[in-house]
């Protein structure tokens, strides 16, 4: 590392001594021998003109300073390039960073940098229909979601968001979890190893490459990694609410118990669409696309893997 820009989203964390700790961090870059710059973004579309911006002046390195959707944004720039894409935790899950084993104080981040190691993942990509029925395509590089999650980033207002961080997430979830109408959706997918296409009938997909996603639910899909090629499916046939909750609380006890009615399987590609609607209220009602926690657009949606394709800057393994 040897030129890097620190981007990063002023209203991330909803905290004011972030100010204060991006000093830190930049002086810690500059004390490495690395020439750093801060650069403020305020909006998607501006961190991703940063980003190219940055990338334009020679810098070798991007460091996305706030949370996944910072770290999303960044990611469609740096993608698919020799430049690395490092991290200092400022949002509110932090969940790259939890996997990673980035340090959480972004002055430690920093800090960590300077003896990480360059690591080559692969990265998903979702194609989907974005809210003015537009087709858009997007990469990911924690999850995606169908149905449920993707539901609750629709009813999850931004200003909510940031003034009870986490604790807006858990209350818009708890509500969903009374009151989603577990619509189904069709789900087609070819398992890793496999060029027989299978289908299912679900409520809820998600198309995960972390193992660790920290806070309450720590494990969200056993066998996911940024090792792999492949994205790790959980798929829930089911449209019990019971069994959702039990799900989570298998993640919240580190349990390793099966949930009747919701599966997992390893595949590099899937595809979403909408059932043949049986009566006029299920015609009329959207089912929603996420990644990276970013609310994206409806069905229909394919999920697919782009190898080889993001470099990560992060502490040795």
């Amino acid at each position: 590392m040897r030129k890097a820009a620190l981007l990063y989203n002023p209203r991330s964390g909803g905290s004011k001594r972030r100010q204060r700790e991006l000093d830190s961090a930049l002086a810690i870059l500059r004390g490495g021998g690395v020439e750093a710059d801060l650069v403020p973004t305020e909006s998607p579309d501006h961190a991703e003109d940063e980003t190219r911006r940055a990338i334009d002046s020679g810098c070798d390195t991007i460091f996305a300073g706030g949370g996944d959707g910072t770290i999303h944004n960044i990611l469609q720039i740096v993608v698919n390039s020799p430049v690395a894409l490092a991290i200092l935790p400022m949002g509110t899950a932090n969940a790259l960073a939890h996997d990673l084993r980035i340090p959480l104080r972004v002055p430690a981040a920093a800090k960590a940098s300077l003896g990480a190691t360059a690591r080559r993942v692969a990265v998903g990509l979702v194609k989907f229909v974005d809210l003015q029925g537009n087709p858009g395509t997007r990469y990911f590089v924690v999850t995606a979601g169908v149905g449920v999650d993707a539901h609750l980033f629709y009813k999850l207002h931004t200003g909510t968001k940031e003034r009870m961080g986490m604790a807006a997430y858990y209350a818009k979830a708890w509500h969903l979890w009374f009151s989603y109408p577990m619509t189904r959706f069709e789900a087609e997918y070819l398992e890793s190893g496999s060029d027989a296409p299978r289908s299912a009938a679900v409520t809820e997909l998600m198309a995960v490459r972390i193992r660790n996603f920290g806070g309450v639910v720590q494990e969200l899909a056993p066998g996911a990694s940024l090792d792999r090629d492949d994205v790790r499916l959980v798929f829930c046939r089911t449209a019990s609410r019971l069994a959702y909750l039990a799900y989570v609380t298998r993640g919240l006890l580190r349990l390793s118990t099966t949930i009747r009615g919701i599966e997992l399987a390893h595949s590099k590609r899937v595809w979403c669409r909408y059932q043949s609607p049986s009566n006029t209220a299920q015609a009329q009602r959207k089912i929603y696309v996420e990644a990276d926690g970013e609310l994206l657009g409806t069905l229909p949606a394919e999920i697919t893997v782009v190898p080889d394709a993001l470099t990560l800057l992060a502490p040795p393994r």
